[in-house]
C-alpha cells in the first residue's frame, strides 16, 4: 500500500508540475500578447472595424474657348443581383416582374431573365451580373423594380458606381485634349493639366456596423475633399468643326494613310484647331496619334521660306537676283538636286523661283551665300528655336533634327540639301510657328493650348502669349517675303487656290518620305500660310501623307484645297460680329436732304384720283392713304364718288364713295 501511494504522490506532483508550466506558459504569452504583440493586435482590431475611407475630388471640366464642353466626368453604374440574400417567399413573389422590368428596359426575354435568376437561386450566386454603363437615371429606374426595391439586403440589390470621362460633343480634338490614366499615363491637355484637373481627394473615418456597413466618426481627421479646376482651351469648337471635315474629306478621297491640320491666331498664337487622322483597316479614319504636335519629319519646300528670309535680310541676294535653272539640275558632291517638271525655268529671279518653288534656284542661292560660312545660316535658324522642341505642355512632342556645321551629322551636301527641305526634319506645328511669325508682322510667338484656369468664374491662372522671338527679321524684309508668298497663289505653284474674293498667302511643298529606301518611298504634301493675306487673322498648316499618287502627290494638289476650304469657310460662314456704334447718330446731310424732299411733297398739289368701278376696300385704302377722309355707303364696287376726279382738294377733306 505504501508503495502504491507513493506512485499515486508522484503522479501528482508531475500533474502539478505539468499544470504550474502551463500555468506559467500561459503567462508568459498573454504578457506577450498585452505587452509585445498587443500594439499589433490591437490596430488589426481597429483596421477591421475602424477605416480611413478616401474621399474622391471631382475632376474639373474641359471647356472651348467658346464656352462648349469638351470633356467631364459624369458617374457610371453597373448593377449585379445577390440571388441568396432575398427570402424565399419575397424572390418567387416578385421573379416574375423583376423578369418583365429588365426585359422592357434591356430588350431581352422575360423567360430569358427569369431562367437567369432561377438559376443564380439554385446556384447560391451572390454576384450576378446585370447590366453595366448605365446613367444615374437608369440606375434609379432599376431601383423601383419589383424585388430590387427592397434594397441590397432584403432585395439583392447591387450598384457599383465609377466615375468616367466623357466628351458631349464627340471626339472634337481627341487627341489634343488627351486623358489621363491610374498609372500615371495620359496624353493631351488631361495629362499635362492633372495637377489642376485633379483636384485633392479627401478622407474620413468611419467605423464598421451591423451588416457589413459603415458609418462615419466624427474626428479631427476628416478632410474634405478640394475638387479640381476647370480648364479653357484655346480650341474653337466651329472652327474645329470645319478643320476636321475639311481634312477628313481630303484624305478619303486620296486614300491618305494620315494626315494633320492646325488653325492658329496670328497675334496670340493660340491654336483654334488641331485635328489629326490616321486610316484604320476598314478605311475609316479616326484620331490615332497627334501627328501636328509629335511627328518630326523632312519638311520638303515649305522650308524654303527658311532660305528667302536669310539670303534676304542677311543682303546675300535680292528677290530680283537671277539664278539659271541649268536645265533642271544641279550637282553637289555628286548629288543632284531636281526640279520638279524636269526641265527648269530658264533665268529667272529668286522671287519667282520661290513661287514655283524651284529646287535649283533655291538651293544655288543658300549656297552660294553661305558655303564659306554655313554656320550663319544655321544659326540663323536656331534663333528661331527651331532646332529644339517649341517646349509644349503636351507629353511627347516630336524631336527637330537641325544639322550642326562641325558635327558628325554634317557634310557637304549638308548645306544645299538644307536649302530644299531636306536632311532635317521638323514638325508641323514648328513650321506653322515660322509661318505666323512672318504673318505677325516679324513676331514670332509660341502655340498656346490654354488660355485660363478657372475655378467658376474665378479665375486661377491666365496664359498670355509667349514670345520666342520679337522679330525674326527687318520690316524690309518682311514686306518681301509678303508679296512674295502672295504671288505663290496667284500665279505660283498654288495659283489652283487663287481666288479675286478673298486672299491667301502661303507655300507649297511635297516631299519625298523613305527616299534611300525606293520600296517604302512615299510623299508627304503640305501647304502653310495664312489668310486673309492683307490683314491675317489666321495661320494654318495642313500635312498630308502618303496619298495615292494615281489620284495626286502634289501639295497644292492634296493639301492645299484643305487650307482653302478652310480658309473660306471661316470667313463666309462665321457670322458677322461687328458692332454699329453710335446706332442712334444723325448724318446731318441725311436729315436735309429729308426735310427738303418732305418740304416739296407738301407743296405738291393734291389730286383725286377716279376710283369709279374698283372694289370699295380698295378704294378706301387708296384714298385715305392720299389724305382723305372716307365715307362710304353701300357695298360692293363703287360707282359714284363725291368729289370729282382730278379736282385738288385739301388734307383730311372728306370723300363720300357710293358702292352697288
Amino acid at each position: 500500500m505504501a508503495v502504491e501511494d507513493k506512485k499515486i504522490s508522484y503522479r501528482m506532483y508531475f500533474v502539478a508540475f505539468m499544470f504550474l508550466v502551463m500555468a506559467v506558459l500561459i503567462l508568459i504569452k498573454l504578457n506577450n500578447i498585452q505587452w509585445v504583440e498587443g500594439p499589433y493586435y490591437r490596430k488589426l482590431a481597429k483596421e477591421r472595424t475602424v477605416k480611413n475611407f478616401t474621399i474622391p475630388a471631382n475632376k474639373g471640366n474641359v471647356y472651348s474657348a467658346d464656352g462648349s464642353l469638351l470633356a467631364t466626368s459624369i458617374p457610371e453604374y453597373s448593377i449585379y443581383f445577390d440571388a441568396v440574400a432575398p427570402s424565399s417567399e419575397l424572390f418567387k413573389e416578385n421573379i416574375q416582374g423583376l423578369s418583365d422590368s429588365l426585359s422592357v428596359m434591356f430588350g431581352k426575354s422575360s423567360g430569358h431573365y427569369q431562367a437567369k435568376l432561377q438559376k443564380a437561386r439554385a446556384n447560391k450566386s451572390r454576384y450576378l451580373f446585370i447590366a453595366k454603363k448605365l446613367s444615374y437615371t437608369e440606375q434609379m429606374r432599376i431601383k423601383s423594380f419589383p424585388l430590387f426595391n427592397k434594397g441590397a439586403n432584403k432585395g439583392g440589390l447591387i450598384i457599383e458606381q465609377k466615375i468616367v470621362r466623357e466628351h458631349p460633343i464627340g471626339l472634337v480634338a481627341k487627341r489634343t485634349i488627351g486623358y489621363e490614366r491610374s498609372n500615371e499615363d495620359g496624353k493631351g491637355l488631361e495629362y499635362a493639366f492633372r495637377d489642376y484637373l485633379n483636384g485633392k481627394n479627401g478622407h474620413r473615418m468611419m467605423q464598421k456596423i451591423a451588416k457589413n456597413q459603415w458609418k462615419p466618426i466624427n474626428d479631427v481627421n476628416e478632410k474634405e475633399p478640394q475638387d479640381g479646376y476647370d480648364i479653357i482651351s484655346t480650341i474653337d469648337v466651329y472652327i474645329q468643326d470645319i478643320a476636321h471635315h475639311a481634312l477628313l474629306k481630303q484624305l478619303e478621297y486620296y486614300s491618305a494613310d494620315h494626315g494633320c491640320v492646325v488653325v492658329m491666331e496670328t497675334k496670340t498664337g493660340q491654336i483654334k484647331a488641331i485635328s489629326n487622322l490616321g486610316r484604320a483597316e476598314d478605311g475609316s479614319y479616326y484620331e490615332t496619334q497627334n501627328y501636328a504636335i509629335t511627328e518630326s519629319h523632312e519638311p520638303g519646300s515649305t522650308f524654303k521660306l527658311m532660305d528667302l528670309i536669310a539670303v534676304l535680310d542677311d543682303k546675300k541676294a535680292d528677290t530680283s537676283t537671277i539664278y539659271d535653272s541649268k536645265g533642271g539640275r544641279i550637282q553637289y558632291y555628286g548629288r543632284s538636286v531636281k526640279d520638279s517638271n524636269g526641265k527648269g525655268y530658264g533665268k529667272i529671279s529668286l522671287a519667282r523661283g520661290f513661287e514655283l518653288s524651284s529646287n535649283t534656284v533655291l538651293v544655288q542661292s543658300v549656297y552660294e551665300s553661305y558655303k564659306n560660312n554655313p554656320k550663319q545660316f544655321v544659326d540663323r535658324i536656331n534663333s528661331y528655336g527651331l532646332n529644339k522642341p517649341l517646349g509644349l505642355p503636351i507629353k511627347g512632342e516630336g524631336i527637330p533634327v537641325i544639322p550642326q556645321p562641325g558635327t558628325n551629322r554634317w557634310s557637304g551636301v549638308s548645306l544645299p540639301w538644307m536649302a530644299f527641305g531636306y536632311g532635317l526634319s521638323v514638325t508641323p506645328l514648328q513650321t506653322l510657328t515660322l509661318y505666323n511669325a512672318v504673318a505677325n508682322d516679324g513676331v514670332m510667338v509660341k502655340p498656346i493650348f490654354v488660355s485660363e484656369i478657372k475655378e467658376w468664374n474665378k479665375t486661377i491662372k491666365k496664359f498670355d502669349t509667349q514670345v520666342i522671338n520679337p522679330k525674326i527679321c527687318s520690316q524690309e524684309t518682311l514686306n518681301k517675303i509678303h508679296a512674295v508668298l502672295e504671288n505663290v497663289v496667284k500665279k505660283g505653284t498654288g495659283s489652283k487656290l487663287y481666288s479675286k474674293d478673298f486672299s491667301m498667302a502661303g507655300k507649297t511643298g511635297t516631299a519625298q518620305v523613305n527616299y534611300k529606301d525606293k520600296s517604302q518611298l512615299y510623299y508627304a504634301s503640305s501647304f502653310v500660310g495664312y489668310f486673309p493675306a492683307d490683314k491675317p487673322k489666321y495661320s494654318c498648316i495642313v500635312v498630308v501623307h502618303k496619298p495615292n499618287v494615281a489620284a495626286g502627290y502634289y501639295g497644292a494638289d492634296v493639301a492645299g484645297p484643305v487650307f482653302k476650304r478652310i480658309a473660306q469657310k471661316i470667313f463666309t460662314d462665321s457670322p458677322s460680329m461687328n458692332h454699329v456704334k453710335n446706332i442712334d447718330a444723325k448724318v446731318v446731310s441725311q436729315e436735309k436732304n429729308y426735310s427738303e424732299y418732305y418740304k416739296k411733297v407738301e407743296k405738291e398739289e393734291r389730286i383725286v384720283p377716279n376710283v369709279k368701278g374698283m372694289d370699295g376696300m380698295d378704294a378706301v385704302a387708296l384714298l385715305e392713304n392720299l389724305g382723305l377722309k372716307v365715307k362710304v355707303i353701300g357695298v360692293g364696287r363703287v360707282k359714284k364718288q363725291s368729289l370729282t376726279s382730278g379736282q385738288a382738294f385739301n388734307k383730311n377733306q372728306t370723300i363720300i364713295i357710293e358702292l352697288s
